[in-house]
């Protein structure tokens, strides 16, 4: 059986190596995008203000304090106060504040949009008791905050275009056919397609995350060993979608449709180029039925700020789930031929 699996594996890491354009998509393009947001958003802040609110609840009522009446700043929930100080310091927030009597409020001294929103806040507290507390930290850079997002996205289309594209093309042209004469079975065959494209995706990352890195000295906090282990639970899982997406399709056009039904609702709603925080519950909601959404957020989770394994344990055992599933769904339905 190892010989089997062994023998389509090898077959198809000779197939993509020797698909140059596609290879080198695979390089280029997450490289140029990198250089590109460096070179656009590298100088300069976004002109809006960002204010966390701790409360409870999900919305913001601007008619609880003058405040939150005040023009070109966006007040976003904030549940958890450790993690909106985290945010604070990160400057991911210009400023944190409590509602409740006596009003408090915290803020990063090194932060310029900082200090200018803390003078309209206490403004508009008048006369009012207000607590103050300083947070100190780095902030972090678009670029930094952009990589995982880079990486991620990359992932995605190869792993389901790599994956449920060339499948398609294997049932079409009869190649999956003749297989089936072989003594190869199902389970053999997607294993090697598997393992082939996992061992591809994992180098193609690492040589783009270096080079990044290298030249643009991002972000690393955390371990390089549980950034691993969620690139790889991370690319299984969007292995196991493409395979559902080709189990029984046999056009490659269909394919092609289906793939991109996938991938840009991923693209737009996992946070690949911005943050979802203040948008509306559902949204956030419905972007957690993503494999991509649960990559990214561990991923930053190690990157920016310096999480260990037991932090992300969640995430990857949502990635594990969704692999399980994928994986049964594509077994029970798989089709060797066209009809």
């Amino acid at each position: 059986m190892l010989r089997r699996i062994y023998a389509i594996f090898h077959a198809r890491n000779l197939e993509f190596v020797r698909d140059r354009s596609s290879l080198s998509w695979n390089i280029i393009l997450p490289v140029a995008l990198m250089f590109g947001l460096s070179f656009i958003f590298g100088g300069g802040t976004p002109p809006e203000y960002t204010v966390g609110v701790l409360q409870s609840g999900d919305k913001v009522h601007p008619g609880s304090h003058p405040f939150l009446a005040t023009r070109y700043v966006q007040f976003v929930p904030v549940k958890n106060l450790d993690e909106g100080m985290t945010k604070v310091a990160r400057h991911q927030l210009d400023l944190l504040i409590r509602l409740e009597e006596p009003l408090r409020y915290w803020v990063n001294p090194e932060s310029p949009r900082g200090y200018f929103i803390e003078f309209a806040l206490l403004q508009s507290a008048g006369t009012r008791q207000v607590e103050k507390a300083q947070i100190r930290g780095l902030p972090v850079r678009y670029i930094d905050w952009v990589l995982p997002g880079i990486l991620g996205m990359n992932m995605m289309f190869s792993c389901l275009f790599g994956v449920g594209y060339v499948v398609v093309r294997y049932r079409k042209n009869g190649f999956l056919k003749r297989l089936r004469a072989t003594p190869l079975r199902s389970f053999e065959f997607v294993a090697a397609q598997m393992a082939s494209r996992l061992m591809l995706i994992i180098v193609i990352t690492a040589f783009v995350y270096a080079g990044t890195s290298w030249f643009l000295s991002t972000r690393m906090e955390g371990s390089y060993l549980t950034l691993l282990v969620i690139t790889v639970l991370g690319a299984i899982s969007l292995i196991s979608m493409g395979l559902v997406v080709a189990a029984r399709v046999t056009s490659e056009e269909l394919a092609g449709g289906l793939l991109n039904l996938v991938t840009w609702p991923m693209m737009m709603l996992s946070g690949v180029w911005f943050s979802l925080e203040g948008t509306d519950a559902w949204v956030q909601r419905t972007a957690g039925i993503f494999p991509l959404t649960h990559i990214l957020d561990a991923a930053r989770a190690v990157m920016i700020d310096g999480a260990v394994f037991p932090d992300v344990l969640p995430q990857i055992g949502v990635l594990c789930v969704m692999s399980a599933l994928f994986l049964t769904v594509a077994a029970l339905i798989f089709r060797w031929r066209p009809r």
